[in-house]
């Protein structure tokens, strides 16, 4: 009743104009309004009641702003209380100016607030006859005291405009110009109102309140600049100066806002901590983010310059790898939680994706929701319009504000539609991008903790392939995963619209696609089949990529390129691509059933309603439904391969969650205690401890690798493990290192652990980078590693330096070289514990014995340190503290050295003096032991390290120099400090940045037309033909169905009934039908025959020149890079591009067919069409130069990733071993943000275009909507059919316009994988393999001589060279032994040798022939090598040794037992030629995999044998047995070439060649060189140890 008594003294505006002076001396002439309120006014066409306007319109939005202003002080205030909680605000210190700029907007509000209470004021009077305006005002004033105290408290703790005032003010203002519009239109305010007093007190109410809008405006617009807009410091603050007050943006330094205090310390002056430009995201306004304006500053740069990596903004805090990784680990650590307390059988991955950030992704279907629901508004509004243009044609025609009214409802619903499409698609993008990056960092942070068992059955490439392919795939579903439900949805809306149009009849539609439904889903079965059978071809094709690209110098050297290109092509041409043609197959089958179900379902509902119903089809219900049946046509066409990808996403995610559950690294294997510098174990303390030991590598291995182990290493102790081939000295250091599954016993590790990995492990980056491995930089300290490690000489001959880049596995460095970096590396860490796994093997003899003396032995720098070496050298025993022979697993006995010795029944003495190596005990071992200079002590060491930091005060005053030196070392030995995590990014940050290693090659600018013909041509220009024909009759065969229920239509309409139904749905029908067919018929000859040739073509040819490019390029091409390239691009290539293709086709068609029908139709829409398809063009250049750009940059961001994870695969134990897991970690997430910070704005980029481009879209339907009502209302002679087509293809344009943009950038930027292939085509390539005109002879080389001539010899043109006209000749026959220092020239022989580089000058003759003329197969064939670095192929025992599978299984057995591998396979591998190797050989030990190719070598049995040091990992026991044959029977006749460390294995050789600074030296017999007191062979003997009788001994073994 209360409501009621308001509303009946509510004045009423619908008072008659001409009493209006009357009215206002009478101001309580009123007339009452009803309760509920009348919302339409019934004495003006279409406008709204005054009441409703005073009730509901204006207090409504003033009582909002109310609400939300309190909800947001209250918000802000409380958690200014909490500053340190995670949703903590802390208060910005501002800037002056801009502090200027806030209290501006605090007075403009102030004074409109001010003019609000003088309006209120003078309402009072009224406000008996008028409450609501007096309300009104008083919320309009409260609303502005509320906006007082919001501005400066949103502007001190908050980077963003406030959205609330932002809101407010535009709303106000349009709700306020209904009002000011009503009250001009009733006479309200008009000139009348001055001959009052209460006329004249109205006016100035009105005017109050107006003005007051009018300033609060002001503040409006200086909201629009967010808090940390940078403003004009000097002319702000002089407002009377000549700047008239202006206020100027400036990008000039200021005083910069601090927040000690904004998001944990971050800056807020545009650059992050890592000192990346921030994103504007992070401070862009509502507005802003509603038309993605904050990227228009990108897009604009990028039209002049070519964007590079240096340009892109860094991410959002909340979407940086780490955030994402940790949000994600939480969630699956719950669900781990979940199966362990029994709650769920499985942990689900989906479930964890979901919790992690399934937030935005569901606000993003609640848009998706909104957005469908309003895209079925519009074939409604097309039906009013249809209506409205029929009245016409009647009696009783509706009034033009109702045609103009539908016009403008539509333009709004179409805007409104964009908006909230875009903000869906904003959202799942960033979800794609969270997923993506949280799913990398889960897999990386997991394979850091695979347990050796899980890892062995895995490959590199098939953990790679989790990342590259199924965590994108996982990713991408959620780009239009929301159509699994939406799809559904956006049919049932169809139908209920369908059935208020034309009734029941709708319904045969659904019975339609009921019918179809079995179809499909079966069909996704099979499909979801072939997925899975496709994933696993993938897998088997990266793998094979994978062992080639690792083992790439073996196969080059030994001539095997085509039998391993044979396999990967047989892999991709016999089984992916045959595999792709089936699922294409299904796929058109498929797609057919999609897309021809919306025509079917029109014609059964069309045809079902003529039959049934009474009323006749006409324009006001085809279009319409046609309009629908559009709508319809999209979720229908989509959902297929929606499904498609829901079920490859569900494989993915089965993979990956097979992946997580597999088994880590037992962390009760130890216990590791870590003491406090200066707090622990003093000298002779124990470090490590086993008691009563047995370990394993494989959890469910029936025999454990070592047993019964019991073993102490004490402080400042030097332990010495040796033992042969394969019998634990690497395990026994594995079980130290916690890598091995502890079956029983106990390990206590005290202190940090620096592990020697046998393969010297090397990373690519810099060499500096390497040694210092993630602790801080110690200039002094540097300098004495890398002196006592002998890399000083080596730094001097790299191109950089310590700067220089390593290639991916330290390609590009020495066996040697790469051994003593991984030794520096293990000595800069200054651990308490030294694993060293035979450091010497891979280094000359000369610089061993440094290394043993400055490092490793008693006087090294790393004397008070806890060291276990595994070693097969003997020389360096008599200098252990402790020696362990292990036997098969078991530590059979254990001693000093000088205890061994003097038990001649020792197994350890027999080891060591049954060799023949220790020839003479006095000579050889004496002659070995470094000096202990002064008198030296346990205690004197103890000493050193007892207070490492108070050493320089306990050192004694007088001790001898060699002392003094020590001093400085030891006291630099204290324990390293680690970077800190943030500091590893950044530096990793910076690393790829500033990176020397060649950059991945990428093209600028428009992609070439010659890719696009080599594309085509590669497809098949006839191919293309038959598919743009089958395109267009399919399109054209769509208009004609059209036309023909237009003129059905037309026929129905005059006749008022449905005439000649047989006909008109025959043709329909057939129309319709054949546009099915030709369709899908188009879609067979692109993705079956040109997609499936191209995609041959183009992958055999890039391959094919890869196989035959230089091993230079694999040199400085990470594998990961080559490995993206042949599956990421080859992906899109089969299946990305083709669909990017046939949707840009398809568009342009369809566009081209709309500006026909058009153009036929109503030539002058073609006038508004013209100046819109201008901007449209002008918009697409501007979008194309930047978003080309951006796809290219995401593409070569994305290669580092996976390098950098297919390195620390091959390097887990060094980085666990280092326990660096932390900071690989945090370089792996700076290589994801970098590759985020190009995909974020590449995908962005769309949605800025799509906002633009459907505006204008809208422009356009609005134009001819427009067009159509005022010709209608001029000429009433237009006619309905028309309108009906013309709107229904103007809205479909709109679409058709924006995709022929997008579809035209996918293409482009889907291309580039085109072009990156066609640059792999065009790599520079080696000789080639065959010359015929200069074939040898078959029996060709019949002795192996060789002779160099004057050769010369360049590793680039540009560098000086390695060899320097070098001349000497070898015998057949004979047996050379190579030695000379570090950089002397000895493998640039072999690369010589084996024509890996081509010479100089001079030449190379093997038996008469010019090796430089003949083709490389036949070259390499005939020359056999036993490299140092074994490389072993994951497969067959059989497969490894003979790869082209040429040799029968008795000569493989007969190879094998000459390499003492036969006795380990029988026992231990099965007994089969079958026996399987892991990836790498990781089931056989270094020296097992030196005799497998040894095994190689004895098998080709050809006249050229080189050695480099292939028996550096052997035992002394076997390796005396290998040079027994390589002296034997076996090898008479061969030529043999052994470059040497252990010189003694040369001793023996009938010459020796002497390399010096890449010249020959000396050469000749090693008696005469022995001789000679001035040669450098005798001073290099002499520094190893040996004597001259040693070579007369090993000759006399030799005869």
């Amino acid at each position: 009743m209360a409501s009621q008594a308001i509303f009946s003294s509510l004045w009423s505006s619908e008072a008659s104009s001409s009493n209006i002076s009357g009215m206002w001396s009478t101001s309580s002439t009123t007339t009452s309004c009803g309760w509920p309120l009348e919302i339409i006014s019934d004495h003006r066409d279409l406008d709204l009641t005054t009441c409703f306007e005073h009730a509901v319109l204006m207090p409504v939005p003033l009582a909002i702003t109310i609400l939300g202003a309190i909800a947001q002080i209250i918000s802000k205030r409380r958690r200014l209380k909490r500053p340190n909680a995670k949703d903590g605000l802390r208060w910005i210190d501002r800037n002056e100016s801009s502090r200027k700029v806030c209290t501006a907007k605090v007075w403009l509000l102030g004074i409109s607030a001010l003019l609000a209470t003088a309006a209120l004021g003078l309402s009072l009077p009224s406000l008996t006859t008028n409450p609501l305006s007096s309300v009104h005002y008083l919320l309009y004033l409260i609303t502005l005291l509320f906006l007082i105290h919001l501005t400066p408290l949103n502007f001190y703790t908050a980077r963003q405009s406030s959205t609330l005032v932002l809101l407010f003010w535009p709303v106000y203002l349009l709700v306020s110009i209904v009002r000011l519009r009503t009250m001009i239109i009733t006479g309200y305010l008009s000139l009348e109102l001055t001959k009052t007093t209460d006329g004249r007190l109205i006016l100035a109410r009105e005017s109050l309140w107006i003005a007051s809008i009018i300033i609060g405006m002001f503040d409006f617009v200086l909201e629009l600049s967010g808090p940390e807009t940078k403003w004009n410091k000097s002319k702000w603050s002089r407002p009377f100066s000549k700047s008239k007050g202006k206020i100027h943006l400036d990008d000039s330094d200021e005083e910069a806002d601090t927040v000690g205090q904004l998001n944990g310390g971050r800056s807020s002056n545009g650059r992050d901590e890592y000192g990346d430009i921030e994103s504007p995201v992070l401070t862009a306004n509502f507005y802003e983010k509603l038309t993605f304006s904050w990227l228009t500053p990108m897009l604009s740069l990028g039209t002049k310059k070519f964007l590079g990596e240096e340009d892109m903004w860094s991410l959002p805090p909340s979407d940086s790898a780490e955030a994402l990784s940790e949000r994600l680990s939480t969630a699956w650590e719950k669900q781990l939680e979940y199966v362990k307390k029994g709650s769920k059988s499985k942990p689900s991955l989906k479930i964890a994706i979901l919790r992690a950030y399934g937030g935005p992704y569901i606000t993003a279907g609640i848009l998706k929701l909104a957005y469908d629901s309003l895209s079925f508004v519009q074939p409604q509004l097309l039906r009013l319009l249809l209506r409205f243009v029929t009245s016409y044609g009647t009696d009783s025609p509706m009034p033009p504000i109702a045609g103009y009214a539908v016009t403008i409802l539509m333009f709004v619903t179409s805007n409104i539609a964009t908006a909230t499409l875009h903000q869906y698609f904003d959202r799942c993008f960033a979800t794609t991008m969270r997923v993506k990056g949280g799913l990398v960092t889960l897999i990386y942070k997991k394979s850091l903790r695979l347990s050796n068992g899980e890892k062995a059955g895995r490959t590199t490439g098939d953990i790679v392939n989790l990342q590259s392919v199924d965590a994108v795939r996982i990713a991408d579903l959620a780009q239009y995963g929301q159509i699994g439900w939406s799809g559904p949805f956006q049919i049932v809306l169809a139908f209920i619209s369908l059935y208020n149009l034309v009734g029941w009849q709708a319904f045969m539609g659904v019975a339609i696609m009921v019918v179809s439904l079995p179809i499909n889903t079966f069909l996704a079965k099979v499909n979801k089949k072939n997925q899975n059978k496709m994933m696993k071809i993938k897998d088997t094709r990266t793998r094979l990529m994978t062992e080639i690209l690792n083992n790439i110098k073996s196969i080059k050297l030994y001539g095997w390129e085509k039998s391993f290109a044979e396999k990967v092509l047989d892999s991709r041409n016999n089984k992916e691509l045959v595999l792709l043609r089936r699922i294409g197959l299904i796929g058109a089958a498929s797609n057919f059933f999609w897309s021809s179900t919306p025509f079917l379902v029109a014609f059964a509902t069309f045809a079902t309603f003529v039959a049934t119903s009474d009323r006749p089809l006409t324009s006001e219900i085809i279009f319409p439904a046609i309009s629908l049946f559009q709508l319809l046509s999209f979720p229908m066409a989509v959902f297929s391969n929606i499904i498609n990808s829901i079920i490859e996403a569900i494989v993915s995610v089965k993979r990956i969650e097979d992946f997580l559950g597999g088994d880590e690294l037992d962390p009760k294997a130890r216990q590791v205690i870590i003491n406090p510098p200066g707090q622990g174990p003093k000298i002779g303390e124990p470090l490590v401890t086993i008691r009563d030991g047995e370990f394993k590598w494989i959890n469910d291995s029936p025999q454990p690798i070592l047993q019964d182990i019991d073993l102490k290493v004490n402080k400042g102790e030097l332990l010495a493990v040796i033992g042969r081939v394969g019998d634990g000295k690497s395990s026994l250091l594995g079980a130290m290192l916690g890598e091995m599954t502890r079956v029983d016993g106990s390990v206590k590790i005290q202190g940090d652990i620096a592990y020697f990995s046998q393969n010297s492990w090397i990373l690519s980056a810099t060499v500096k980078d390497n040694i210092v491995f993630g602790h801080r930089f110690d200039p002094e300290f540097y300098d004495q590693v890398i002196e006592a490690c002998a890399l000083k000489p080596d730094f001097e001959v790299l191109p950089q330096g310590d700067m220089t880049e390593v290639g991916e596995k330290g390609v590009s460095l020495s066996g040697g070289q790469k051994a003593r970096i991984a030794l520096a590396r293990a000595c800069y860490a200054r651990a308490d514990i030294y694993l060293l796994d035979d450091p010497l093997s891979a280094v000359d003899a000369h610089v061993g014995r440094h290394i043993f003396d400055q490092v490793i032995g008693p006087n090294g720098m790393l004397r008070s340190k806890a060291r276990v070496l595994c070693t097969n050298s003997v020389s360096f025993l008599p200098q252990a503290d402790q020696v362990i022979m292990l036997r098969r697993g078991i530590i059979l006995e254990r001693g000093t050295y000088q205890d061994a010795m003097a038990n001649n029944q020792s197994e350890l003495y027999k080891l060591i003096t049954g060799l023949g190596k220790q020839t003479e005990k006095g000579e050889s071992s004496g002659s070995a032991t470094p000096t202990v200079v002064g008198n030296g002590s346990d205690d004197e060491v103890e000493d050193d390290e007892g207070d490492e930091s108070d050493e320089n005060e306990k050192m004694p005053d007088s001790p001898q120099k060699e002392r003094m030196v020590r001093r400085g070392t030891v006291s630099k030995m204290r324990r390293a400090s680690s970077i800190s995590i943030k500091q590893a990014k950044r530096d990793a940050l910076r690393d790829l940045r500033e990176s020397s290693k060649p950059k991945e090659h990428s093209e600028k600018g428009v992609v070439k037309r010659k890719v696009y013909a080599e594309y085509i041509s590669a497809a098949s220009k006839v191919g293309v033909s038959f598919f743009l024909l089958f395109m267009i009759a399919g399109q054209t065969a769509s208009i004609l169905s059209n036309y023909v229920l237009r003129f059905w239509a037309q026929k129905n309409t005059s006749a008022g009934d449905n005439t000649q139904v047989t006909k008109y749905l025959l043709a329909y029908g057939l129309m319709g039908i054949s546009s099915s067919l030709l369709s899908v018929l188009s879609t067979i000859v692109l993705k079956l025959y040109c997609a499936l040739r191209s995609s041959r073509k183009l992958h055999d040819a890039g391959f094919r020149a890869l196989m035959r490019s230089p091993l230079a390029f694999f040199e400085i091409t990470p594998t990961g890079r080559i490995l993206n390239l042949f599956s990421r691009d080859i992906y899109v290539i089969d299946e990305v591009l083709v669909n990017a293709l046939s949707g840009f086709m398809r568009t342009c068609i369809n566009v081209l067919g709309v500006i026909v029908v058009i153009a036929s139709g109503a030539p002058f829409v073609l006038i508004v069409l013209l100046p819109l398809g201008y901007i449209y063009r002008v918009v697409m250049k501007y979008y194309l130069a930047t978003s080309r750009e951006l796809k290219r940059l995401d593409a070569i961001s994305r290669s580092p990733i996976f390098s950098f994870f297919g390195e620390t695969l091959s390097g887990l134990t060094v980085i666990r071993g280092f326990s660096q897991t932390r900071r690989f970690i945090a370089n792996n997430e700076a290589r994801i943000d970098r590759n985020q910070a190009c995909y974020m704005p590449a995908m962005t980029v769309n949605r800025w275009l799509a906002v633009r481009l459907e505006f204008l879209g809208s422009c356009l339907m609005f134009s001819t909507a427009l067009v159509a009502v005022s010709a209608l209302l001029i000429s009433n002679s237009v006619d309905a059919g028309l309108v009906g087509l013309l709107m229904t293809y103007t809205m479909s344009i709109t679409q058709a316009l924006n995709w022929l943009v997008r579809t035209a950038s996918e293409v482009e930027q889907n291309i580039v994988s085109v072009e990156r292939v066609l640059g792999y085509a065009s790599l520079p390539s080696e000789a080639a393999d065959d010359v015929p005109d200069h074939r040898p002879p078959k029996t060709w080389p019949q002795k192996g001589g060789i002779e160099f001539n004057d050769y010369s010899l360049k590793y680039r043109p540009e560098l000086e060279p390695a060899l320097r006209q070098v001349s000497f000749s070898i015998k057949g026959g004979e047996r050379i032994g190579v030695v000379g220092r570090t950089g002397a020239g000895k493998s640039s022989l072999t690369l010589a040798l084996f024509r890996i580089l081509e010479a100089a000058g001079g030449k190379i003759s093997i038996d008469g022939v010019d090796i430089s003329k003949i083709g490389l197969h036949d070259l390499r064939s005939v020359v056999s090598i036993i490299p140092q670095d074994p490389q072993l192929f994951e497969g067959t025992l059989r497969h490894n040794i003979d790869p082209t599978n040429s040799h029968k299984d008795a000569n493989i057995w007969q190879a094998l037992e000459q390499a003492y591998l036969k006795d380990h396979i029988m026992d231990n591998m099965g007994g089969t030629l079958d026996a399987e190797i892991s990836e790498g050989g990781q089931n056989l030990s270094s020296g097992q995999r030196q005799l497998v190719c040894f095994a190689r070598a004895l098998l080709r049995k050809t006249k050229i044998l080189v050695l480099d040091e292939a028996t550096s990992s052997i035992d002394l026991e076997t390796d005396e047995a290998v040079q027994q044959i390589i002296r034997g029977s076996d090898f008479e006749g061969v030529t043999t070439l052994t470059i040497a460390h252990r010189i003694n294995t040369i001793m023996d050789s009938d010459r020796v060649l002497v390399m010096s600074n890449g010249k020959v030296a000396e050469y000749d017999s090693p008696d005469v060189l022995l001789q000679n007191p001035d040669s450098i062979f005798q001073s290099m003997v002499q520094e190893a140890g040996l004597g001259q009788s040693s070579s007369s001994a090993s000759r006399k073994n030799s005869v």
